[in-house]
């Protein structure tokens, strides 16, 4: 029996439109079935409930135009409005915006903040641009930033940006640079990492990634910024791959652990920042230049937090 606060719904016909093409099931259905818990979605994906053209999916199926995906009947909560984000959340994300258009946000995040909620969290960036941007119907993130790591995050705002900016980053179309205080004097000679990352998920349910010959190529470029004795090393990275965490392990395996990571870092080092105001994790995407669809090349850039700055004034005087 269904409660007042619920709905049933009936069995569900949807046919991919051609702008949707590339799109993965799981996101798909996530922007189609509003006041469907996520994990109710990836239930139904599991169970193979989900059919498309009839047959059983994987959730990290590419849609092709013209599939017709069968939703099973779900019950619902009748309100498919989210609860509302609290307003601060949305002035200091709307604030941290450095360029919009018809089709891109971009914005300075907040360190702290995730991109996307799940994993205990029930809101993110993206939850909260939808509400900040209720018209943009097709809103997506177009890459992720770790919850800790603060700086440059693309937001498309139509699908054919979204498309355009993947193949960019599977390209050479996007250019990412980030900002890193690691422990140590790294060496000038020092300009690549190159070693293989593998992906582990622990019984926890905590991602851990870790240089292993079994993984996938990484390659990361370094250059020193500036130097605080030998105690720590201000680095420019910029990712070629874009693996899980690759410039926090990639920075470990160098020997020179960045400061307040909690999964990579040096403990003592991190105390050591964190009594100089520093309590935060140092990695920052401070640059990036990406190519639009209309040829025009896009630069940004976006200054750290106070904290930081506050550190680094501390660290050199």
């Amino acid at each position: 029996m269904t409660t007042p606060s619920q709905i049933s719904t009936g069995v569900q016909l949807l046919e991919v439109q051609p702008e949707i093409a590339g799109q993965r099931i799981d996101n798909f259905l996530r922007t189609q079935l509003k006041g469907v818990p996520k994990t109710l979605i990836y239930r139904i994906l599991r169970k193979g409930e989900v059919r498309v053209n009839k047959g059983r999916i994987k959730p990290e199926y590419k849609l092709q135009a013209g599939d017709v995906v069968r939703v099973p009947p779900l019950r619902v909560a009748e309100r498919d409005e989210p609860e509302p984000l609290a307003q601060g959340l949305l002035q200091r994300l709307e604030a941290a915006i450095v360029y919009e258009d018809k089709a891109l946000i971009v914005l300075n995040k907040p360190a702290g903040i995730a991109v996307h909620g799940g994993s205990g969290l029930s809101y993110g960036v993206i939850e909260a641009f939808r509400q900040l941007r209720p018209d943009a119907k097709d809103i997506e993130l177009v890459h992720r930033l770790d919850r800790d790591t603060s700086g440059l995050l693309m937001i498309a705002k139509k699908r054919s940006m979204l498309r355009h900016l993947h193949e960019a980053l599977r390209g050479d179309g996007v250019d990412k640079r980030y900002l890193a205080l690691v422990r140590g004097s790294w060496p000038t000679a020092k300009k690549r990492i190159s070693a293989p990352l593998l992906k582990n998920n622990l019984r926890s349910g905590e991602r851990m990634v870790e240089v292993n010959p079994e993984g996938k190529d990484a390659l990361t470029e370094f250059r020193v910024v500036r130097r605080f004795g030998d105690f720590a090393t201000l680095v420019e990275a910029s990712p070629i791959t874009g693996r899980t965490h690759q410039i926090r392990v990639h920075a470990k395996h160098a020997g020179h652990s960045i400061a307040g990571d909690s999964k990579y870092g040096d403990e003592e080092f991190t105390r050591e920042i964190r009594e100089l105001g520093g309590k935060r994790l140092f990695l920052h995407a401070h640059a990036l230049r990406v190519t639009l669809p209309d040829g025009g090349v896009l630069e940004l850039q976006a200054p750290v937090d106070e904290m930081w700055a506050k550190t680094l004034e501390r660290l050199g005087a």
